[in-house]
């Protein structure tokens, strides 16, 4: 069963970041891998993504250019920038706090 792009709603910037640690990517590449870490229980739409990338591109987040692809084909590729990489640290923190509270709460402890 697939979660829909709500159980990524304020952690689709986060993970793109992720991805991008990895190396440059273009736009489809990444949702691929994020469909496939997801082990097949996230379906994230193209909308959300290229949304995503235009506003993480206009925060400094991200940097683009273009690239040849298979065939000859131009891609857009994606590469973080050192503001992203800070800000992907500082959200990595909230999220390891996060689920600290959460696994309190849902699993038991203290």
């Amino acid at each position: 069963m697939a979660q829909s792009g709500d159980f990524l709603r304020g952690h689709t910037e986060t993970i793109i970041l992720r991805l991008l640690l990895d190396g440059d990517s273009y736009g489809y590449e990444i949702s691929k891998n994020i469909v496939e870490r997801g082990m097949g229980l996230i379906d994230i739409k193209d909308a959300t993504i290229y949304t995503a990338f235009r506003r993480m591109e206009n925060d400094g987040l991200l940097a683009t250019y273009w690239g040849e692809g298979a065939g000859g084909a131009r891609r857009r590729y994606y590469s973080i920038t050192e503001k992203g990489r800070k800000l992907y640290e500082e959200k990595k923190a909230e999220w390891q706090k996060l689920r600290t509270v959460l696994d309190n709460l849902i699993l038991g402890g203290k």
